[in-house]
């Protein structure tokens, strides 16, 4: 196909093209995220550290894991499944780059463990950006800025951090 053919695509012709090529270079689908994302948060909730800031919002698991297979459809697949706002859900919370760390930690041991190389390597790939993008907002928020390449400390999480080992 010439690049005058993709123009002349509407966006969801282009969107579908873009996810029909990823489903064949990373074998992902939507039963392999739905495996993933349970996966990843069967280990978060069990988490010392990460377990208890989840589980102070969310009581009912289920609505939550949906919404968690529409964003990672969108993220992954291009889908375009997902239609919230993440970035504002997470400014709020007591986290900082310790949080993150053992947050991608935790997802990419899932996606290794769980799927194919290639899948795992273009999850993890955004999962990275994800977590950098949150954690600045997360600062931003706190009214720190960081550098590129910086990571967010709030003192005031020590303890909890601290005994979650």
């Amino acid at each position: 196909m010439t690049d005058t053919d993709i123009d002349s695509l509407s966006p969801a012709e282009r969107r579908a093209r873009i996810t029909a090529a990823i489903r064949a270079q990373t074998g992902i689908d939507e039963a392999m995220i739905e495996r993933l994302v349970r996966g990843f948060y069967d280990r978060v909730r069990a988490d010392p550290l990460l377990g208890p800031v989840f589980a102070a919002r969310i009581t009912d698991w289920e609505p939550h894991l949906r919404q968690m297979f529409a964003f990672w459809s969108s993220v992954a697949l291009m889908s375009g499944a997902y239609h919230g706002q993440p970035m504002r859900k997470h400014l709020p919370l007591p986290v900082d780059g310790r949080h993150f760390d053992r947050w991608l930690a935790l997802f990419e041991a899932t996606a290794h463990d769980l799927c194919p190389p290639n899948a795992a390597a273009h999850f993890i790939e955004r999962a990275r950006r994800i977590a950098e993008s949150i954690e600045m907002g997360v600062a931003s928020v706190n009214g720190i800025l960081l550098a590129r390449g910086e990571r967010l400390h709030r003192p005031e999480l020590d303890a909890a951090v601290e005994a979650a080992g």
